[in-house]
């Protein structure tokens, strides 16, 4: 009897490949709503926070560089009217060699603090707000079984907005030890906060606040949905594993990169 349950198994049809699409898609579904009911869930706001902090320490001189470029050539500030670059590489070289390495990653530290606030924030608000649109009905589709997009960009928005209005103090230290480079270590980060506390008040923290929300809303609109929609298709390609992540991390930002750029240059 046991070789004829033996054959039985044996001869088992496979399930064609878009059932086992569909079931894995299924499964990934289900498996990303299981923690929607928790909205006391601190995981999004720690990971985030980390991984916001991570990111900026490996990317910051490319956004020294990027602010550089931003600031050169404008009518309004005399001291930024010069054409000093020909592009990213070209400012990456001549900073390095005016101005040492260092300024490169001038400004660091209120970016790392912005990060640990405005990323934070945004990735924990983003995915706690979702888990409460699922509990209250309107995340998922119910007729696809996916998530409404008008759903993921309306809490993306909304976290982008809250997370920047909040960091923005640390935005304008960041910008300013960006801008004045090797100079900017003179004062360091506690000096650089009085310095502007001093001769501008409580404003000059909150300078900028208004594009810089409209920034954020619009990289948090494309970003975090774009990359959730992303990692969903690709489940079939990658399943839940690291290069899935890391493509649709790349895709999304990307996204956002472009979107906001006419904003960042408006900001800056």
């Amino acid at each position: 009897m046991q070789g004829v349950g033996t054959a039985t198994t044996d001869f088992t049809q496979p399930q064609p490949h878009h059932l086992q699409q569909q079931q894995l898609q299924t499964q990934t579904r289900r498996k990303q709503q299981v923690p929607m009911n928790n909205v006391n869930d601190w995981r999004p706001f720690v990971y985030g926070g980390l991984a916001s902090i991570t990111a900026e320490f490996g990317t910051f001189p490319i956004d020294t560089t990027k602010t550089r470029l931003q600031i050169q050539g404008q009518k309004i500030d005399q001291t930024f009217s010069q054409l000093r670059y020909r592009g990213m590489t070209d400012a990456f070289i001549k900073i390095s060699q005016e101005e040492g390495l260092r300024a490169l990653y001038s400004g660091i530290w209120p970016a790392v603090l912005r990060q640990a606030t405005y990323g934070t924030i945004k990735f924990g608000t983003y995915y706690t707000l979702k888990k409460y649109a699922h509990n209250y009905g309107l995340l998922v589709d119910h007729e696809t079984g996916g998530e409404r997009v008008w759903a993921n960009i309306l809490c993306a928005a909304t976290a982008g907005a809250v997370s920047s209005a909040i960091a923005n103090p640390t935005d304008v230290l960041k910008v300013r030890m960006q801008v004045h480079g090797k100079a900017a270590h003179q004062y360091g980060l506690l000096g650089s906060f009085l310095e502007i506390y001093r001769y501008e008040g409580v404003r000059g923290l909150w300078r900028g606040v208004g594009p810089t929300a409209q920034r954020a809303v619009v990289i948090a609109s494309v970003e975090l949905p774009v990359y959730d929609f992303c990692k969903m298709q690709l489940m079939t390609a990658f399943g839940d594993h690291v290069a899935n992540h890391f493509v649709s991390s790349f895709i999304a930002s990307l996204g956002s990169a472009i979107a906001s750029t006419p904003i960042d240059v408006i900001r800056v």
